[in-house]
């Protein structure tokens, strides 16, 4: 859908193209040598989790920064990714099973915010699209971009931790938010559906 986006057959869909997978290779490839280096073997859940990272991470900036952006950002994510999944999960005491912020969310994090960097046509990239001139905008500034995914990206933070927390809020009141400990110790398939799985 990265290609897709520019909603037409042209150079832009072309570089989302590319760009999309040199960096989900860039970033499976960099968690799986990093957790061969750390944990002394590389692992399948950790390339598709490390391809899964590089995607996420690549959508927000795939038209707008070149290929060397596009590995830099999949490399970067692939690393911080694993370190989200592994190391701040642990940090933070939180119950992620299925390390969706690990992935998803810091993946989205650095990509928004490297978009700012790459995007930049000194390190390759398309610059920003000035609709008034109909031109690229003339003198990218790297900083002033960056601060502006930031607060993007902080706007993004409080407007989904509020609702989650409207929603986590309803669950509980409602069904609950989690199951008894022995249920999970157990498994939900026996617990919630009657029947093992495996």
């Amino acid at each position: 859908f990265n290609a897709g986006s520019a909603l037409e057959a042209n150079g832009i869909a072309a570089l989302a193209f590319i760009n999309t997978w040199v960096a989900t290779s860039a970033a499976a490839l960099a968690w799986v040598i990093a957790e061969w280096l750390i944990r002394g073997k590389p692992s399948m859940l950790g390339a598709a989790s490390g391809a899964v990272a590089g995607l996420v991470a690549i959508t927000p900036a795939c038209g707008f920064v070149g290929v060397g952006g596009a590995l830099a950002i999949g490399l970067t994510a692939g690393l911080v990714c694993l370190w989200g999944v592994h190391n701040l999960k642990r940090l933070l005491g939180v119950d992620d099973s299925l390390d969706v912020f690990g992935v998803h969310g810091i993946g989205g994090i650095i990509g928004a915010l490297l978009t700012g960097v790459f995007a930049s046509p000194d390190l390759g990239g398309t610059g920003v699209w000035d609709y008034v001139t109909n031109a690229v905008a003339e003198g990218y500034s790297i900083a002033t971009q960056v601060k502006i995914q930031a607060i993007g990206v902080l706007l993004t933070v409080v407007w989904s931790a509020v609702v989650a927390f409207i929603a986590f809020k309803l669950v509980d009141l409602t069904i609950g938010l989690r199951v008894s400990h022995d249920e999970e110790r157990e498994g939900l398939d026996l617990g919630s559906h009657g029947e093992k799985a495996y």
